[in-house]
């Protein structure tokens, strides 16, 4: 990426054509009902866009698409050596296009366009090149049988997958379900988060100019009672992969048992627990980490560290170092390179996160932040913000808040440490910070959660799953073992003569 100055960003976003629209069965539509919505930049509080707003007319045609698809086995049926070359074609088109993709997720959700562009539109490139490049190196199986029988086991696609997804990484997270979904031989119906619908709009125009065929990748913007609900009661769709709140995981659960048992992926809530303990030698790194782990893109993470458990022997080094960090890391314009936070979604996820921190002032102690804040007399945008001495059982340290509220919690020994991280709910991830190996490794065997992070923070990459425990839900993208939440087992036996 260039070194562009705060003033190219600006020019270059006032060049963006958006894309409002549907994209069904290869085609940009409009919603069957005409109905749209804006979409709004909320560092400014400027409407982007009008966009189609799908129902359930618009996803019986996305899936009515997906199916002819499938059944036509143009993508379902293709060489594994040609989809794969598809894939890395729209892989190449992701990276010619990515100012405009990262610009797309900054202007829509808020997200620092640094971050866009270094991190999530390189990222999401990089996982469909990593998925097309599995393609043909899967092999299928032979089961032990004796003479005169031939048993196949191969793994082949579902059919027609239902993706719903967040509004705090838009592109990441379409293309942790798609780019699994597609390399598996599915077809797609996508409904992005309303809040962030237009990176996955322009997505679908480059996997058509990929050569992904026409119904096999499609987009239904929309708001969840409707277009998600009606994805997650559509008697044709397959499975559907859903990661957001846990309450909303919970209904497309019942969705499935109330239409037809599709198979249901959640990756929902978290609350994090970050662990500090004395034996961590380098406690700058410690928090430096710790405060990427809660102020990254504005502490809308799922995986957010938004509760750290630290010894009580460092705790007031840890809070001074951490408080430090947090001055330096106030919210700016997301179209400014220098910015060290951008904008929150909306003005209900602000007052969301305002409502935490006000009735956290009269019961913890704030050390940090705490004010809702405008940038040029504009948008959603919040401090970031540290409570110390929150007691297990506070509301600061047990609700999701998604945004930027980090809870200190102090402990005295690692048997207290663990019972408190796993006294939750939720099981997503956990970091620990340690230079003890044994200590390391007995601790992260006993953390309830998907992903334990050792001296670092939210550690992820394509090798490797991503997912939780308990009310954070059972689905896993990333990984090879993703993609078999989008296949099925098949055997095939055959007897011969002998």
């Amino acid at each position: 990426m260039r070194d562009y100055s705060h003033q190219d960003w600006v020019s270059r976003a006032a060049q963006i054509r958006f894309r409002g629209q549907a994209f069904i069965d290869g085609k940009f539509v409009d919603a069957v009902s005409g109905k749209t919505f804006d979409s709004i930049n909320p560092a400014t509080g400027q409407v982007l866009t009008a966009v189609a707003e799908c129902d359930a007319a618009d996803v019986d045609l996305a899936v009515a698409a997906g199916r002819r698809a499938f059944e036509h086995g143009g993508w379902s049926r293709m060489a594994p050596g040609d989809r794969k070359a598809v894939m890395l074609k729209l892989a190449d088109l992701i990276r010619a296009n990515l100012e405009e993709m990262a610009l797309l997720d900054s202007l829509d959700m808020g997200k620092l366009i640094t971050d866009a562009a270094t991190v999530d539109a390189p990222g999401s490139a990089h996982f469909f090149q990593w998925y097309a490049e599995c393609i043909d190196k899967l092999y299928d199986e032979v089961a032990p049988t004796g003479p005169g029988d031939l048993a196949l086991i191969r793994r082949v696609p579902l059919g027609v997958i239902g993706a719903v997804v967040p509004w705090n990484f838009p592109l990441d997270m379409a293309t942790w379900k798609a780019a699994a979904a597609l390399a598996a031989g599915n077809s797609v119906v996508l409904k992005p988060a309303e809040q962030s619908p237009l990176s996955a709009l322009r997505l679908a125009e480059l996997a058509a100019e990929a050569g992904v065929p026409e119904g096999v990748f499609n987009v239904v913007p929309g708001f969840g009672a409707t277009a998600g609900k009606a994805l997650g009661l559509h008697m044709d769709v397959d499975c559907l992969a859903f990661t957001g709140s846990t309450a909303t995981g919970k209904m497309f659960m019942q969705y499935s048992g109330q239409s037809n048992l599709k198979q249901i992926w959640p990756e929902t809530g978290g609350k994090s627990p970050n662990i500090v303990f004395a034996d961590c030698e380098d406690l700058d790194t410690a928090a430096d980490m710790a405060a990427f782990g809660i102020f990254f893109n504005q502490g809308e993470v799922c995986s957010a560290n938004s509760r750290i458990y630290v010894e009580r022997s460092v705790k007031d080094a840890l809070v001074e170092k951490l408080i430090a960090r947090a001055k330096g890391m106030q919210p700016g314009d997301p179209l400014d390179p220098a910015s060290k936070m951008g904008a929150i979604v909306d003005e209900k996820q602000t007052a969301g996160i305002m409502r935490f921190i006000e009735a956290g002032k009269t019961t913890a102690n704030l050390v940090a932040g705490g004010q809702r804040v405008q940038i040029d007399g504009k948008g959603y945008f919040v401090q970031p913000t540290i409570f110390d001495d929150v007691t297990q059982d506070n509301t600061l340290a047990r609700d999701e808040i998604f945004g930027p509220v980090l809870s200190v919690i102090p402990f005295d020994t690692e048997a207290q440490a663990i019972e408190m991280a796993n006294d939750s709910i939720y099981g997503l991830a956990a970091s620990v910070w340690t230079d003890n190996l044994s200590r390391a490794c007995r601790v992260a065997d006993r953390l309830h959660v998907g992903t334990v992070s050792v001296n670092t923070v939210d550690a992820l990459s394509a090798q490797t799953p991503f997912g939780g425990m308990k009310q954070s839900g059972f689905g896993r993208d990333l990984s090879i073992h993703s993609l078999d939440k989008y296949t099925a087992l098949k055997t095939t036996w055959i007897k011969y003569k002998v």
